[in-house]
Parts: C-alpha cells; sequence; structure tokens
C-alpha cells in the first residue's frame, strides 16, 4: 500500500509513503485526515518519505488538491527523509502553512516522533525546514 497511515498514540498522524503514490491512493488518506480533523481540529503529522520514490502525474496532482486543503488542519508537521528533494519539500511547505514544521533525516525518525508528541521538546533537535 502505497500510503499507510497509523495514529501513534493518540497524539499524532503517521504517514508513510512508499513506492510511486497515483491519485487513487489517496482516498484512504482523505478520509482518515477529513475524520480525524473533525474530531480534533488540528492535528500533528509525521511523513515519512524514507521509502517514497515519487507521484505519477494523477497523484502529484491530488497531493497538491489536498495540500491547499488540509495544511491549515496541522499544528505540526515532521517530514522525514533521505533525499535532498524530499527536504526540498519540507522546505516548500513551511510558509503554506501556519504549521510548525520540521525535517528529519531517517535515522531521526525517534526525534521526530518524541518532537510531535511532546509539547516542550528542544527547538534545536531536527532541522527547522527554511
Amino acid at each position: 500500500m502505497p500510503i499507510g497511515m497509523q495514529l501513534e498514540d493518540g497524539k499524532f498522524l503517521k504517514i508513510a509513503l512508499s513506492g510511486t503514490v497515483v491519485k487513487d491512493d489517496y482516498k484512504p488518506l482523505i478520509t482518515e485526515f477529513t475524520r480525524l480533523t473533525a474530531e480534533r481540529g488540528k492535528i500533528r503529522v509525521l511523513l515519512d518519505m524514507t521509502r517514497f520514490h515519487g507521484w505519477d502525474a494523477s497523484g502529484l496532482w491530488q497531493e497538491i488538491k489536498f495540500d491547499l486543503k488540509h495544511l491549515d488542519d496541522l499544528d505540526r508537521l515532521a517530514v522525514v527523509g533521505e533525499a535532498r528533494w524530499q527536504h526540498a519539500i519540507a522546505s516548500f511547505t513551511k510558509p503554506l502553512t501556519p504549521a510548525e514544521v520540521r525535517y528529519y533525516d531517517g535515522a531521526k525518525v525517534t526525534d521526530a516522533e518524541a518532537w510531535l508528541r511532546d509539547s516542550q521538546f528542544s527547538k534545536s533537535a531536527g532541522k527547522t525546514a527554511a
């Protein structure tokens, strides 16, 4: 499944992208994200891109539409990746959302999870997306 989701400790939604994502892959994400934000308001998200290769054209368009609709629903966004272009996505996202956005290298996923769980976590632990 190219988009996996799991609610972690009731604190944040972990979204794991893998392979190449297409438009139809977004249907479960849209349903779950909409349900969670209706119940909780703004949420925290860990976006794990360590096994993600990219989108086809329809998947990219669906991602853009999803982001435009839901970036205001985020409290914090931790992007975890292993490639320069994944860090660039985090940087690109920052001015589009009121949420705090941070990028973490794949080996630092536990730091990203700790930041999402703890409202007092040190601001220097991750790379703030610029």
